[in-house]
């Protein structure tokens, strides 16, 4: 008998700010690690804001958050893996909220799940999805993400909780970069930053290119991808009527 795969129910939702979306997370976790939604991913944009991971250190700040603050942005600690990044318009965000154990399970190690082959399937997601555009990403040895040359073009940071991932990967599509001059981006000195327009892929956004990033995902997963079902609907709007407001989810055309 063939195995149907498992869902996996993709989300648009436009921009949400930061604060939101991690709330919303976090409350999508809970939810599939009871076991009361399946897995899904969060595809948006963020307002301009800064991010400090657990493995931030003072100097990947630049002049500091209160200046970071003065440039227009947000300045978060959070608790992912990774040091401080930028996410604002232009870029897209996914956040997959998946149990491991289903994805990647550990031989003999019944429930966990193996934390190192999500996070190259992460990166093969998006090196799939920006070599769909000609820009020939690659992964870069001792690093995560996506990489053209010495340049960033897509960063990851996860964190695992219950056996339930949170966090997510960052594809610059089309942003400012110049965001990113003002801090170390990752905490990796000697590295740029790119964007898949920078790497000649014009005319891209991210909600054009959110449907292709949540089919690579799913494939990298070994899931089938769906709209979001009932439950989830329900969940997300119940979280917040305006990430509803503008149309049905998970429908970004």
């Amino acid at each position: 008998m063939t195995e149907i795969p498992r869902p996996l129910h993709r989300l648009w939702l436009g921009t949400v700010p930061y604060q939101e979306a991690w709330q919303l997370q976090r409350c999508l976790a809970a939810a599939r690690a009871a076991g009361e939604i399946d897995d899904c991913v969060l595809l948006l944009e963020h307002p301009p804001v800064y991010t400090v991971g657990r493995n931030a250190e003072e100097a990947h700040l630049g002049a500091g958050p209160s200046a970071l603050r003065e440039l227009g942005a947000e300045c978060v600690e959070v608790d992912r893996g990774g040091s401080v990044t930028f996410h604002g318009p232009g870029q897209l965000v996914a956040y997959p909220i998946v149990r491991l154990a289903d994805a990647f399970p550990i031989p003999g190690a019944p429930g966990r799940g193996d934390v190192m082959a999500y996070l190259r399937a992460l990166e093969g997601a998006l090196i799939a999805t920006a070599w769909r555009h000609d820009v020939l990403a690659v992964r870069r040895p001792g690093y995560t993400g996506a990489w053209v040359g010495p340049n960033k073009l897509a960063a990851i940071g996860v964190k695992l909780a219950r056996g339930v991932t949170q966090h997510g990967v960052a594809l610059n599509v089309c942003n400012d970069l110049d965001w990113f001059a003002h801090v170390v981006p990752c905490g990796i000195a000697d590295a740029g930053v790119t964007s898949m327009a920078g790497e000649g892929a014009a005319g891209l956004t991210p909600e054009l290119v959110s449907d292709e990033l949540a089919a690579a995902l799913s494939e990298a997963l070994g899931s089938s991808l769906s709209e979001a079902g009932p439950a989830l609907r329900r969940m997300v709007a119940e979280f917040s009527p305006i990430l509803t407001s503008s149309g049905p989810m998970g429908t970004n055309h």
